[in-house]
């Protein structure tokens, strides 16, 4: 008799998953997509750093936009900075430390829509080796729901992190702890 239930069990799971759409897989346009980084400097400006080599991809279904995978990484080795010298000092040991942790990582979990088009997703950003969980809020060039099944999507997403939670705690006087991230991805169907 256990056969038997383990042998319903595993065709109810079956018909469960093919009945549940997958949605459509994109993956981040290299060329269109980019993400900086700002933050407060000597409390009269800013610094911004620029990651122009995002990689990535993003699982949308249309019917049920909260289930999201959203997976970017970032190349550190890349970044740029507005002069030499803060470009030596982001990629070194006290900031990003490339030669160590050439990458950052956004995975994101689940998004929760707040009309439309836009809605925040709850995920977890690693930097430096740190893994924290981070909320995005994102705005979709369209509406998720709204999206032909091989159309292009562009996503924008926002955070606010503290530097100190990834071990970037050097120069507290002159550079603020907070960091305010950009995303721009475009996304293209994958397929």
């Amino acid at each position: 008799m256990s056969w038997l239930r383990s042998i319903t069990l595993l065709l109810a799971a079956a018909l469960l998953g093919a009945a549940m759409p997958a949605g459509q897989m994109y993956r981040v346009d290299a060329v269109a997509s980019n993400l900086s980084a700002k933050v407060p400097f000597l409390g009269l400006g800013s610094k911004t750093a620029g990651f122009p080599d995002v990689a990535g991809t993003i699982q949308l279904d249309r019917s049920r936009p909260q289930d999201i995978a959203l997976d970017v990484t970032i190349d550190a080795t890349k970044l740029t900075a507005s002069d030499d010298l803060t470009l030596s000092r982001l990629k070194g040991e006290r900031f990003f430390w490339v030669e160590r942790y050439p990458t950052v990582r956004f995975v994101g979990r689940e998004i929760t829509m707040t009309n439309a088009t836009q809605g925040t997703v709850e995920g977890d950003l690693t930097v430096r080796g740190v893994t924290k969980p981070v909320t995005l809020g994102v705005t979709f060039s369209k509406s998720p729901a709204e999206i032909a099944p091989r159309e292009a999507i562009t996503l924008t997403g926002k955070t606010r992190i503290n530097r100190y939670e990834f071990a970037m705690t050097s120069y507290r006087l002159i550079v603020g702890k907070h960091v305010e991230i950009e995303l721009t991805a475009r996304m293209v169907p994958q397929g």
